[in-house]
């Protein structure tokens, strides 16, 4: 190929502008894909993605979840955690709920299909900014990265239930919700944690979501 680089083919904000999908090209032939995923100077320096100026990633993750998991809705702070999101293998929805006083969008939730196609010529990065209560909803037993913008740290961390009867749904694309009606109710594979987590009302009358304004 000509060059070295991320090879960012578009960009894309979803309902809340704030929540971006980064595609990006393989280089494919008879052996395979060749892939620069990730490249500080072209996605953060050179994209013009507003959200992501100025961030730097301090810490990677990975998971491999069953499918039918749900995992989330988590949010750090002290420091604040983006993250950028991407399905190694398998296929997974991403849900970002936007926690952020003062926002337009305060209480909605969105969500994004994901989807790891070996054959394809290019994929997919999802970036939640921090401010967002973010999960995952997987479709098929995935491996799943996420670069993270903050150390974790386990005493600023806490959780929304993704049942919570106050989350707005109503931006959220009408086929990702019915997979999450379908799917995450009845699955065995979420924590007792993430399903008792708080509600928005609670969380929004807790002194510490002062750390998220708009």
């Amino acid at each position: 190929r000509k060059g070295w680089g991320m090879k960012i083919l578009n960009i894309s904000k979803l309902q809340i502008p704030e929540v971006v999908v980064i595609r990006y090209k393989r280089f494919t032939d008879h052996r395979g894909y060749f892939t620069e995923h990730f490249r500080k100077s072209d996605l953060i320096d050179k994209s013009g993605i507003a959200s992501l100026k100025g961030q730097g990633f301090l810490q990677a993750n990975e998971s491999y979840s069953h499918k039918g998991t749900f995992r989330g809705l988590h949010f750090q702070w002290n420091p604040g955690m983006g993250k950028l999101v991407r399905a190694v293998t398998g296929s997974l929805i991403d849900f970002a709920l936007d926690i952020r006083k003062n926002s337009p969008t305060l209480g909605k939730i969105i969500g994004y299909g994901l989807n790891a196609e070996k054959e394809s010529d290019c994929s997919e990065w999802i970036w939640v900014p921090p401010g967002f209560a973010h999960g995952i909803l997987l479709i098929e037993d995935s491996l799943v990265e996420y670069f993270c913008t903050g150390e974790y740290n386990p005493e600023c961390e806490a959780g929304i239930s993704p049942f919570s009867d106050d989350i707005d749904w109503s931006i959220c694309g009408e086929q990702l919700k019915n997979k999450f009606d379908d799917i995450a109710p009845g699955t065995e594979f979420i924590s007792d944690k993430d399903k008792n987590g708080l509600s928005l009302k609670d969380w929004l009358n807790d002194r510490r979501s002062d750390n998220f304004i708009f």
